[in-house]
């Protein structure tokens, strides 16, 4: 099947929407739906994926980017969930996404002598010695001059030693967009703007098989047993045109990560959990302005602060506070800003100022709740799948690292009336679009540039965004070798990958491309301002835009921009929430 996802590729699967009955509806587009859509049909069931944003747009392009068992997850005794997401990890690195995963190593500062070492060292080893640990590294305790010569911008007052560890990390919104399109190339039908806004129900209110009735996102308060009837579908717009479908499907999934509550709404019935969300901010600063060879993992009062290499950047957080405000567009306030930087300052020779941030993002984990008291750093990170009612089956909570064990359990869960043999799930054997053939390419960087006439820089940069997808690229600078130039405001990327997002990637809109195909739009100083004019004509052919339509967008991505900007100076959460909705992308 055909993984190219452009406009034809959307126009040809919105006409056959709805045509006939298919298996398996998913709603969301994250990395769990993307990965629920991948699991069902590679078991042979017809599958369409709705989204009514964009991949990603959501918790799964708003992560820590990391691949890990989760170091702080074995003092909350959670064994089970770091095995298994050790397990992932292996996976991902060896055979699921070898070019969009990759081993990165952190130092975890030592402030007290003997029984911090002792206790931690513990941990870190227990951390190696489970399920996946041979997939990268093994730990190592070093003193604190070794400590200084991998971070000498640490300061030497700040720790008595320190580990070195190793886990893993991911460009999260890549991965989530190459899921899905893996799917579309096992048969699943992926669409973005398609936003699910009732869902059908069959043999409401004493009706018989045939006939149905669509309840709208307000919904009832709650439903009476008699009246829940089956849901056999959704209905579905195109958030594009307006035009409104009909989907019937054997059944439906839900993974709707922090928007499970509004599906718990549209179904009219109680769920038997809820998600409760919690913001966590990042921010971006140059990889010149630490000294360091590796990155940190220090602990704070209530979590782990990360400082991670990222290409020419370090990302630094999280936070980990509670959100109520907007879900679609979480901002980081000035207080949310003061907290890394004052944590991560403690341990730095130079501070880090304010100046020194480049860009800054926010997003939601959609934790199982507890009680209304609980605190977000202890609420569960497992996930959880329920059938509320016949028909929909509901995935929550969760940890990104663990996204494919979640799709095969809510898709175990979905398919088990079918009346006839599913398959198992072969996800765990389905290497990703890209991943096949990337090794021996990575392998042979120097041949690579040499046949197609590119810098090795350039190679290696391509190889680790679209691994064996390279050819693809290529192909576009061959056809247009003015593609092959870096893009004005945004030299790290060549007008090749903006053209490829739109080609291949399903990018609809000029946000879509600096956001989530690539992360301009965190990685520059202006968040991408000016390299946005330049993406918006390379892009205006291949989605049929015209002038006014391209000016339009660019318009829109400098106003999103300003509204991010205007929130990152509010004090309080309400401050930047306003803030940043005067301009809603």
């Amino acid at each position: 099947m055909n993984a190219r996802l452009d406009s034809d590729y959307r126009a040809e699967a919105l006409n056959a929407l709805g045509d006939s009955e298919i298996d398996v509806l998913v709603i969301g587009g994250g990395v769990v739906g993307a990965g629920a859509a991948l699991d069902a049909a590679a078991r042979g069931l017809s599958v369409t994926m709705v989204e009514a944003r964009d991949f990603a747009a959501g918790t799964s392009s708003r992560s820590s980017k990391l691949i890990h068992g989760g170091l702080r997850y074995l003092e909350q005794l959670d064994f089970w969930l770091v095995r298994e997401a050790l397990k992932e990890r292996k996976l991902l690195l060896h055979k699921l996404a070898p070019h969009l995963v990759r081993p990165v190593s952190f130092l975890l500062p030592l402030q007290h002598r003997v029984w911090e070492r002792a206790y931690i060292g513990a941990g870190v080893a227990l951390y190696d010695t489970m399920g996946g640990a041979r997939a990268v590294p093994m730990h190592r305790h070093v003193s604190r001059s070794r400590a200084l010569e991998l971070g000498p911008a640490l300061r030497e007052d700040a720790m008595i030693g320190a580990i070195r560890y190793f886990d893993a990390q991911v460009d999260d919104a890549r991965h989530t967009m190459t899921i899905a399109r893996t799917a579309a190339r096992h048969g699943a039908t992926v669409l973005t703007r398609t936003k699910v806004t009732g869902l059908l129900r069959e043999g409401m209110s004493g009706q018989g098989p045939e006939a149905a009735a669509c309840v709208t996102t307000q919904g009832p308060e709650l439903m009476p047993d008699e009246h829940r009837g089956r849901v056999v579908g959704a209905q579905v717009t195109d958030v594009e045109t307006g035009r409104e479908y009909t989907v019937r499907a054997r059944s439906v999934i839900s993974a709707t990560g922090v928007w499970t509550d509004e599906m718990n709404r549209m179904t009219g019935v109680d769920f038997p959990f809820h998600v409760r969300m919690s913001k966590g901010v990042h921010i971006m600063v140059p990889r010149e302005r630490l000294d360091l060879d590796t990155g940190l993992a220090m602990r704070t009062e209530k979590s782990i602060l990360f400082v991670i290499p990222w290409h020419q950047h370090w990302i630094i957080g999280t936070t980990d506070t509670d959100w109520e405000l907007d879900k679609n567009h979480p901002s980081a306030s000035h207080t949310d800003i003061r907290y890394i930087l004052d944590h991560v300052n403690s341990i730095l020779r130079e501070p880090l100022t304010e100046d020194d941030i480049v860009g800054t993002y926010a997003g939601l984990r959609p934790l199982l709740a507890g009680a209304k008291d609980s605190d977000t750093t202890k609420l569960s990170r497992e996930h959880a799948v329920a059938e509320p009612v016949p028909g929909l089956f509901v995935i929550a909570g969760g940890k990104y690292t663990t996204y494919r064990v979640m799709a095969a359990d809510v898709v175990d869960a979905a398919v088990r009336d079918f009346g006839t043999a599913v398959a198992p799930s072969v996800t765990e054997h389905l290497p990703l679009v890209g991943a096949v053939g990337y090794q021996e390419l990575a392998a042979d960087v120097p041949g690579v540039a040499h046949r197609c006439g590119l810098p090795a820089e350039t190679v290696e940069h391509l190889l680790g965004r679209y691994g064996s997808g390279i050819a693809d690229l290529l192909a576009l600078i061959e056809a247009n070798p003015e593609l092959a130039q870096p893009i004005p405001g945004a030299e790290e990327y060549v007008g090749a990958e903006a053209v490829y997002a739109a080609t291949h990637e399903g990018a609809l809109h000029l946000d879509d491309v600096l956001t989530r195909r690539t992360r301009i739009s965190i990685e520059f100083a202006d968040r991408g301002v000016e390299a946005a004019a330049h993406i918006a004509h390379l892009i205006a052919g291949p989605l049929g835009w015209d002038a006014e339509t391209t000016e339009g967008e660019i318009a829109r991505y400098r106003g999103r921009v300003e509204a991010e900007l205007a929130a990152n100076k509010a004090v309080t959460d309400e401050a930047a929430n306003a803030a940043r909705l005067i301009a809603v992308a």
